[in-house]
């Protein structure tokens, strides 16, 4: 490998233009993974198709994304963070108009199945970029900034939705992609830097993507059906599977000098204790987020308006605390401030579980706010410490991997809300909180384990 010196971050004017970049990139890809949910009873009826096969509308998207990660942050390493990110702005702004102008389900689903692939360049490689753009003592605050936008990006969602749909067709909710990401473009091009660091030896592996794409296409299908109560003999086909397939790529990685599957980063026990972490923190977080609005509907009759108020003191909570995080890396080690924020976390989700028959609005509230606290406080700092402990020229395969954890685990958590309702029936959100606080109680004392591991060094 060539020894280029990595500048020290970005000077100041440059550095504003390149976070803009990545902060309109990442706010697009994440609302549009949010933002078909609240649209998809609409665009099933314009597009004549039944809700059963209008869910691929939000799956197509979704997996794209989880396959296409880890190849293209692979990418990043050998052409360059910058290079994968301007194309996946370039894809993603033109499949956005795609979808706006799609007229059946066909079309449709195939320019999400696109419009996936752009998104996975964007979320590949962002925070390899942002180790880039900032400055060594000052990564803590950027990643801090990331973790605010996605936050920001996912509580939007359902709002931006609900607000596009009140005065415009669903093609719109398509089409505002369009000069957001245009203007991301221009950015881009002008402000993103380049990786000075790439292995000169490095190649890719065509076999090794399309053994991650089965692997992770058959864990997520397994999952789903699972949950959803499919054929045994067909979720058993599809776990023996994975198993064939998930060995031979596993093995097929560990004998590669450069793998695709990070597992060379996995040897560093802060990276996999922290990426261990990620994946069961963000398994609660979708537990919970997936259920609650069922008991408040549901079991407390509260109105649709009145569920969306009551769940943004979680999203407001994580946005206060994201950059508070991002600064307190810089003095605290990631470890302890996981480690606490998680416990916060499981807190208020066992405090959900346990909330009374009637509960007041305020009682709601205030556990609400607990949770989004404590994912706020443990996000930024375990982003932090997952792409810090790589070496700089293994920052695609860090950042890929961040994005992988996070999307398993929303993933999983999404499938053992669908299991809890179908064996606990009207219990299902009881029980679903409940989970979601033994998996936020796992993830703490897996981030309290970090502590005596010596803080990384970029």
């Amino acid at each position: 490998m060539p020894q280029i010196t990595q500048p020290d971050g970005l000077p100041v004017p440059q550095r504003y233009g390149a976070i803009l970049a990545i902060a309109l990139g990442i706010t697009v890809a994440v609302l549009d993974g949010a933002i078909a949910n609240v649209a998809l009873p609409t665009i099933a009826h314009d597009l004549h198709a039944s809700p059963a096969r209008s869910i691929w509308i939000v799956n197509a998207y979704q997996l794209a994304i989880v396959v296409a990660l880890l190849p293209l942050s692979f990418l990043g390493d050998i052409i360059g963070y910058r290079r994968i990110y301007q194309c996946g702005l370039v894809v993603f702004t033109c499949t956005s108009l795609l979808c706006a102008l799609s007229d059946s389900l066909t079309t449709l689903t195939v320019s999400r199945i696109l419009q996936g692939f752009g998104g996975a360049a964007l979320m590949s490689v962002n925070t390899a970029l942002i180790r880039i753009i900032y400055p060594q003592r000052y990564l803590g605050r950027g990643m801090g900034i990331n973790s605010l936008i996605v936050a920001v990006s996912t509580a939007a969602g359902p709002t931006v939705a609900a607000a596009v749909l009140s005065v415009a067709s669903w093609k719109w909710l398509f089409l505002i992609n369009v000069p957001v990401g245009i203007a991301a473009v221009v950015l881009a091009l002008r402000f993103l830097p380049d990786n000075a660091q790439r292995p000169k030896d490095q190649r890719f592996d065509v076999l090794s993507a399309l053994m991650n794409a089965l692997t992770f296409g058959l864990l997520i299908s397994a999952l789903s059906g699972f949950a959803q109560g499919h054929s045994g003999s067909v979720v058993l086909a599809e776990l023996a599977a994975l198993a064939v397939v998930g060995f031979l790529f596993i093995r097929r990685q560990l004998r590669l000098p450069f793998p695709l599957l990070p597992v060379d980063l996995f040897r560093i026990p802060v990276f996999s204790l922290s990426i261990g972490t990620s994946i069961c923190s963000f398994c609660a977080q979708m537990l919970a987020m997936v259920s609650l609005p069922f008991f408040l509907q549901t079991v407390l009759h509260r109105s649709e308006v009145a569920t969306g108020l009551l769940l943004t003191p979680w999203p407001l909570a994580t946005m206060v605390m994201a950059p508070v995080a991002g600064r307190l890396i810089e003095r605290y080690h990631a470890g302890l401030l996981g480690a606490i924020g998680l416990a916060m976390f499981a807190l208020g989700l066992f405090a959900l579980a346990l909330l009374p028959d009637a509960p007041g609005d305020l009682n709601i509230i205030w556990r609400m706010a607990l949770c989004g606290a404590g994912f706020g406080l443990f996000q930024s700092p375990n982003n932090h410490t997952i792409i810090s402990s790589a070496p700089r020229h293994r920052s695609g395969g860090a950042s890929g991997m961040l994005g992988t954890a996070r999307l398993l685990g929303q993933t999983t958590g999404a499938a053992l809300v669908a299991l809890m309702f179908n064996l606990f029936d009207a219990q299902g959100t009881h029980a679903s909180l409940l989970l979601a606080g033994s998996c936020a109680t796992v993830a703490a004392v897996v981030s309290a384990l970090r502590i005596t591991q010596p803080r990384a060094q970029l």
